[in-house]
């Protein structure tokens, strides 16, 4: 078991608890009394610590190593998942995972970051930052799912998109902004779940749709805490106070109108019941997949604009309020 920083006085009692265990095991003395009151000790404790989380104790869960990825949430709640590989153009991005799955007899397509869940496989996957080549290969999918009548379904879980140099010179941002204009003409529905990092244009790619939720304990931003604070004070040591004045979690997206809900996570994060979590998500899918199908394309089309349209405020000044 993995723990965060700031649950290290939940570890100290972990390991007293996993001791006391080893005791009554070993031995003939019935410590069972001890293990039921130490366990409602590490309940309260928790209870405690998970009821005023910061921002960027979020981020951390957000990011736990044993968090659930997309292959796991593709492969648990569908009966059947089909991975597809390639954009044909340039190549395959591991960082982005896609195919076709069997939900419950309906056929969807889903496109998803993918972590590694070791250092090699989260090498092999680039941590979740995708190549142009992984956002061509969402578009691919989608316009598979268009052709076919699939509803499409994508999972966020990106620090962002790769900022490397061939990255930019096989076209990233024309990658990226394709991804966003198909997206808000797609004939389809489009689900998207932030179910850990959403970080700039990396969770935009394949972020545009008709609805879109976040997993409790996640983030949503233009920029991680650590960017951020580098930008604003030149190191990375204000990156909590980044968090907070990002106000980048679930419950500050919802208020702002800029997602359609919040998924509420197994206590103390979905890291600590994965097979629930995906039971929450399944249950969700079909429940919004049943509002969404019925509905005529060119209606659904013109939500999905208007929708993305009312985000945000602006002004037009008139040639005479115009400044010099």
């Amino acid at each position: 078991m993995t723990f965060m920083e700031f649950e290290k006085p939940l570890e100290a009692l972990h390991e007293q608890l996993q001791k006391l265990r080893e005791v009554g095991e070993q031995g003939e003395i019935d410590v069972s009394d001890m293990i039921r009151e130490l366990e409602a000790k590490i309940q309260q404790k928790r209870e405690e610590i998970y009821a005023n989380l910061t921002g960027w104790q979020k981020v951390q869960l957000s990011r736990h190593p044993e968090r659930p990825y997309t292959l796991f949430y593709a492969n648990t709640m569908c009966r059947k998942f089909i991975e597809l590989h390639g954009d044909r153009c340039s190549g395959d991005d591991h960082a982005i995972v896609a195919g076709m799955a069997d939900l419950e007899g309906q056929t969807i397509v889903i496109i998803g970051h993918q972590k590694g869940i070791n250092t090699k496989m989260r090498q092999y996957r680039n941590f979740g930052m995708a190549n142009p080549e992984g956002y061509r290969k969402a578009l691919r999918l989608m316009k598979l799912a268009e052709r076919f009548g699939f509803p499409v379904v994508t999972l966020i879980d990106t620090p962002g998109a790769y900022p490397g140099l061939e990255a930019e010179q096989r076209g990233q941002a024309e990658a990226i902004a394709r991804n966003l204009f198909e997206m808000a003409q797609l004939r389809v529905p489009i689900l998207c779940y932030i179910i850990g990092e959403g970080a700039s244009g990396g969770a935009l790619g394949i972020g545009l749709g008709d609805r879109v939720f976040m997993l409790e304990y996640t983030w949503y931003s233009v920029i991680s805490p650590e960017s951020c604070s580098s930008i604003l004070w030149h190191s990375w040591d204000q990156k909590e106070r980044a968090a907070d004045a990002l106000k980048l979690d679930a419950d500050n997206m919802l208020r702002f109108g800029l997602i359609d809900g919040v998924l509420k996570e197994p206590f103390g994060g979905a890291h600590n019941d994965p097979e629930e979590m995906a039971r929450r998500l399944k249950a969700h899918l079909i429940e919004q997949l049943a509002e969404l199908m019925p509905m005529d394309p060119d209606e659904r089309i013109a939500a999905r604009i208007a929708k993305y349209s009312r985000m945000g405020r602006y002004r037009e000044l008139s040639t005479a309020q115009t400044p010099p």
